[in-house]
């Protein structure tokens, strides 16, 4: 999962002027027409990532990415939406997390009762990649779609997995709601991830209640 951890000011539209979100238009995917934008979508993940970034990995991710978009469409429940102006502005994909609880292995503890609870009831969507390219109000991209994949399939928490060393990645995502809940170790390689999640809703965020506070109390950076 990619964005850009720029932040910035947004100039409010005069009266009469239409909006700058007026113009981007948001859309679900099939899996069968994300595989033929696989090569835009990679453009889109190197221009998510900023200049100096893409220079430096601009053979290794790309092609990393399109392994992961390969690999997560053929996932069962593969969902994508699509924001999109003369040209592609942004995107996020992922899958529903299955109610076995097989997503969370290699969780570090004890899962928090209220994602392990979620997780059974079927509420949890995993959001894979995240991206937006920069934009006026790429904030607002975000947001409609994020919350756009978690209400299409009912889900009322988004869960992603990050690289603890992509730092760019990480503050994009809090500044966008995402919380830390802990680590997650997969058995290849081994390799460590931080765990995040998105609440949907007021409800969900109240069951998180604490989440937040701990995190920051266990990784202040």
């Amino acid at each position: 999962m990619t964005a850009q951890p720029e932040q910035r000011q947004q100039r409010k539209p005069r009266a009469g002027e239409p909006s700058t979100m007026d113009a981007v238009r948001f859309r679900r995917v099939s899996r069968w027409l994300a595989q033929g934008l696989g090569g835009e979508l990679a453009d889109l993940y190197i221009d998510s990532r900023g200049a100096s970034a893409a220079e430096e990995y601009r053979g290794r991710s790309r092609l990393d990415f399109l392994n992961r978009l390969t690999g997560d469409i053929r996932r069962p429940g593969f969902a994508m939406v699509i924001a999109e102006t003369d040209d592609l502005v942004g995107c996020a994909f992922g899958f529903p997390v299955g109610r076995d609880g097989f997503w969370w292995l290699g969780f570090e503890g004890a899962l928090p009762q209220s994602i392990e609870q979620l997780t059974v009831s079927g509420g949890v969507f995993a959001i894979t990649d995240l991206l937006v390219r920069p934009h006026p109000q790429d904030r607002d991209v975000v947001r409609r779609l994020q919350e756009g994949l978690l209400s299409d399939h009912q889900a009322s928490l988004g869960a992603t997995l990050v690289d603890p060393d992509d730092h760019p990645t990480l503050a994009s995502l809090r500044s966008w709601g995402w919380l830390d809940v802990g680590e997650v170790w997969r058995p290849a390689g081994p390799t460590m991830f931080r765990a995040l999640v998105f609440p949907l809703g007021e409800r969900t965020a109240a069951r998180l209640t604490g989440l937040a506070r701990e995190a920051r109390t266990r990784w202040p950076g």
